[in-house]
């Protein structure tokens, strides 16, 4: 009896034990909530672009929680959020993880938002366990995501001196919001990060879709990240009066345009695979219901895990878009933009390392392609990278009715902190 009791203590020991660290789920959904008051409006909703005073707000918001969890915060020179907490071994590289909290115009709560706030929790967690990790930690907050991954293409040494003249919805440009955030943008070579400097780093996210929740499952890993090409293509007609010219004596850049958008849509589906191909924005010149517009701006992305499919829709669409204006008696011209990002595979260590994760913890999983960017398509020029995906209700996001689950966000939370502490050991 005395050892049935004994072995009834010791297995109780070693079940605790197995059951921690684990993250507080009412906590982190506590965090989100908290976040979201930063920028919130009258009828519910939150608006927190880059560089509003908002965004400016939470981003302070951020490092006083970092420096209460006993971390050593600063503001880089790019606008980033950094906060180290010392390893056993403080010459071994640091395991870095984050996301990102700005937000699309009349977004959600949860885009970016789960990450970081995870990426808080999974700190609090070490500290209520008192565990010290051999490797240093290192959290980022990652600056200006939605207007171009500013914060992470800086680390990754690629945010030119043009992207710093783009103005985003505030009216800011790059290079006024990071003054906003507290970087300099004088010095925003010194962000770069060499390619030996960081360990791993990792990325918890929503999927911004509806795979995972379509096919009841609790983590997504990513293999990897789309790449994605920007275009403005620019039709020249002719400005005429609407009533007086005659319909075969048009020179309709706006016309040509519209055949244009539909021939987009047929030909990128007619390659096999799962690459996308959009046009979200228009312009019309002089823009009046009596003119023959002479003028028309569209916009063109293209996206897929491979560049040379890139490269092959966007020569189809081309010649496609050449003919169209030989035929409309307009002329086009498709002009490259900076804002492009090449495609990203996660590395496939720490894919393993994720999947052992959710195995250890009894949540099932699917490797599966991003379809969106994110900032760790940036850092896995640099570092080893790996991201998780957490399902979206409905496959909604860049909306108010975006929406994860507290159990899902809980779910990715403890696959993160799992993650970091198997890499810690094997790295």
């Amino acid at each position: 009896m005395i050892r049935f009791i004994i072995s009834l203590f010791f297995f109780g020991c070693i079940l605790l034990q197995a059951q921690k660290p684990q993250i507080n789920q009412d906590r982190l959904e506590k965090r989100i909530f908290e976040l979201a008051k930063f920028g919130l409006q009258e009828n519910g909703e939150t608006e927190r672009v880059a560089f509003s005073d908002a965004d400016v707000a939470a981003q302070q918001w951020v490092v006083q929680s970092l420096t209460n969890l006993g971390l050593e915060v600063h503001i880089d020179f790019a606008g980033n959020i950094i906060g180290k907490r010392q390893g056993k071994k403080p010459s071994l590289k640091p395991i870095s993880f984050g996301s990102h909290i700005d937000r699309v115009p009349n977004g959600g709560n949860y885009d970016g938002c789960v990450g970081s706030m995870a990426a808080l929790e999974v700190l609090e967690v070490l500290n209520e366990n008192k565990i010290t990790t051999r490797h240093p930690l290192e959290i980022i907050i990652f600056s200006n995501e939605e207007g171009g991954v500013m914060g992470s293409r800086a680390i990754a040494g690629h945010l030119g001196k043009d992207a710093l003249k783009v103005v985003n919805s505030t009216g800011f440009t790059m290079g006024e919001g990071i003054m906003r955030l507290g970087g300099d943008t004088t010095r925003i070579a010194e962000v770069a990060r060499k390619k030996d400097e960081i360990a791993a780093f990792l990325e918890l996210h929503i999927e911004q879709g509806g795979t995972l929740e379509k096919e009841n499952i609790d983590i997504g890993i990513v293999e990897g990240i789309v790449g994605l090409k920007w275009w403005d293509v620019e039709f020249t007609g002719f400005s005429n009066h609407a009533g007086t010219t005659p319909m075969n004596a048009r020179q309709d850049a706006l016309l040509a345009a519209a055949k244009f958008i539909v021939a987009v849509n047929e030909i990128t589906n007619s390659f096999d695979g799962a690459q996308v191909g959009t046009v979200g924005k228009i312009k019309a010149e002089p823009g009046a219901p009596n003119v023959i517009p002479g003028k028309v701006v569209t916009s063109l992305e293209i996206r897929d895990l491979s560049s040379d499919i890139i490269e092959k829709v966007y020569q189809a669409i081309k010649t496609k878009g050449e003919e169209i204006a030989k035929d409309s008696d307009v002329q086009i011209e498709f002009r490259p933009l900076d804002t492009t990002a090449d495609p990203a595979m996660m590395t496939s260590e720490i894919q393993d390392a994720i999947g052992a994760a959710a195995k250890k913890l009894g949540l099932s999983t699917k490797r599966m392609p991003s379809g969106a960017g994110h900032d760790a398509q940036d850092m896995a020029l640099i570092a080893p990278t790996g991201m998780i995906f957490v399902p979206s209700n409905g496959g909604i996001s860049h909306s108010p009715k975006e929406f994860t689950s507290p159990e899902d966000m809980a779910n990715g939370a403890n696959v993160l902190l799992q993650t970091i502490l198997a890499l810690d050991k094997k790295l």
